[in-house]
């Protein structure tokens, strides 16, 4: 698990398991988000398997599910409120990553020009967002 950072307080990353909850604590995380809706792909851990190795390993969880290229406003406020309000810094995961990186783009105050380039540095292209992040911020 190689989580990619965006802000001090928020990484991404790609599916986790629980045998990986000792390293995320190793890497100084304190809470983990999982953008995954069950059942989404055959073989991948269900939300109360994964968040019940968190909670024994210490790390506080938020379940805010999200199907791939199906965001909403809501979505985004629930990601928002999540990061105000767990304590940091925190680790989100879904498939690959993409969808947290674009919550995380579509809660944002920066610009929209700083957020893309933000994500690219991760290896996130989000520039399909453009048109929803620059709506959002007139």
């Amino acid at each position: 698990m190689q989580p990619r950072q965006l802000t001090e307080q928020l990484s991404v990353a790609p599916q986790i398991a629980a045998a990986d909850m000792p390293a995320i604590v190793a890497q100084g995380f304190r809470s983990i988000v999982n953008n995954r809706p069950d059942g989404e792909e055959p073989g991948q851990p269900d939300n109360a398997a994964l968040e019940a190795a968190a909670h024994a390993a210490g790390l506080e969880w938020r379940h805010i599910p999200v199907v791939s290229g199906k965001v909403n406003d809501d979505q985004v406020r629930s990601f928002s409120e999540a990061m105000a309000q767990l304590p940091g810094p925190v680790l989100a995961f879904c498939r690959s990553g993409t969808r947290c990186s674009a919550l995380w783009a579509l809660s944002s105050d920066d610009t929209v020009d700083n957020i893309l380039a933000t994500t690219e540095a991760a290896g996130y292209d989000l520039s399909i967002l453009r048109g929803w992040l620059e709506m959002s911020r007139r």
